[in-house]
């Protein structure tokens, strides 16, 4: 094509996480316009599919999160229409975006997860809350993760550090989900690591320590000055090389495409932890992935239009 690339970017939806959406797709809508890429934004609603076959664009860059962002719906969506568009298929989305399956692919390509119990809100009420949760608390010790089975921005997660805790973690995680993945916390480094597509493959980029007063739940992700990016993270070398390439390696096991974040948990003797990866990480001014970009000496706006001409090029084979 020699006329530039016009990009849609979707931004919104429906789902608990659409503040956060909005601000993705602000921060690289004006990154793409600075970049001297003709981009627009726009919600996602019942007009979606007549417009994009009214007025097609070149390619679609999906910045939803949560549910139908991540889970491979308006990927799916955009397949039906015929348009391209940057990131992963349905059901790479699908995968990664099921905790319980992700820590499944995780450990079937060799990457070490923290153990974990996924049970339905059901068995709670059929078997017993108190004796099933003295079960998971024999099972895994102390102290755990409670999350949503699915879902993102950490929307749902608490951390319990006593028996007591336990309940209210769980109830407030399946106002999220009907299932909850409780998982014993690894004490390390937490790191996000940015991964990207190249003409060579799947490259990591340098790991953003994430150091949050408190846990780093939703607002702190999204509230500035709430947590404190250390980009390179603070770790050995050869630490903060295993986390790399254990990114790389859950991009390649989820089949991902173009770009993906990784969270792990780096601990004091370099093992690392993988948590979840995810397809469609924000990119807002407090996001880790655009801090991350930077750290690498990348324009926000010319590496998402170098996705977009990749996807569109991908689509013309």
């Amino acid at each position: 094509m020699s006329d530039p690339l016009s990009v849609l970017v979707l931004a919104g939806g429906l789902s608990a996480e659409r503040e956060v959406s909005l601000r993705s797709g602000s921060h690289v809508t004006h990154a793409l316009r600075a970049a001297g890429v003709e981009a627009r934004q726009r919600d996602v609603d019942g007009t979606l599919l007549r417009d994009l076959a009214e007025d097609p664009p070149d390619v679609v860059l999906p910045l939803l999160h949560g549910v139908a962002g991540e889970d491979g719906t308006i990927r799916e969506v955009l397949e039906l229409a015929g348009v391209p568009y940057v990131g992963a298929g349905p059901a790479a989305c699908r995968a990664a975006f099921d905790k319980p399956t992700a820590k499944a692919v995780f450990a079937g390509a060799g990457l070490r997860t923290p153990d974990s119990v996924t049970l339905p809100q059901h068995a709670f009420h059929d078997l017993g809350a108190a004796d099933l949760a003295g079960r998971v608390v024999a099972r895994l010790g102390l102290p755990l993760f409670v999350k949503p089975r699915a879902g993102g921005s950490a929307l749902g997660v608490g951390l319990v550090e006593t028996a007591e805790q336990l309940p209210p973690a769980l109830v407030a995680a399946l106002g999220h989900h009907p299932d909850v993945l409780i998982e014993r916390c690894v004490e390390g480094v937490e790191v996000a690591v940015a991964v990207a597509d190249s003409d060579g493959g799947p490259v990591a980029l340098p790991p953003v320590e994430i150091e949050a007063r408190g846990l780093y739940d939703y607002t702190a992700r999204y509230t500035a000055g709430a947590v404190a990016f250390h980009t390179p993270a603070r770790l050995p070398e050869a630490h903060a090389d295993g986390a790399r390439r254990a990114a790389v390696r859950a991009h390649r096991a989820l089949g991902l495409r173009h770009l993906s974040r990784t969270d792990a948990v780096v601990t004091a003797g370099g093992e690392v932890f993988v948590l979840e990866t995810n397809p469609a990480p924000g990119m807002t001014a407090t996001s880790s992935y655009p801090a991350a970009l930077e750290a690498a000496g990348h324009d926000v706006g010319r590496f998402f239009a170098a996705l977009a001409v990749d996807a569109a090029r991908t689509r013309r084979r």
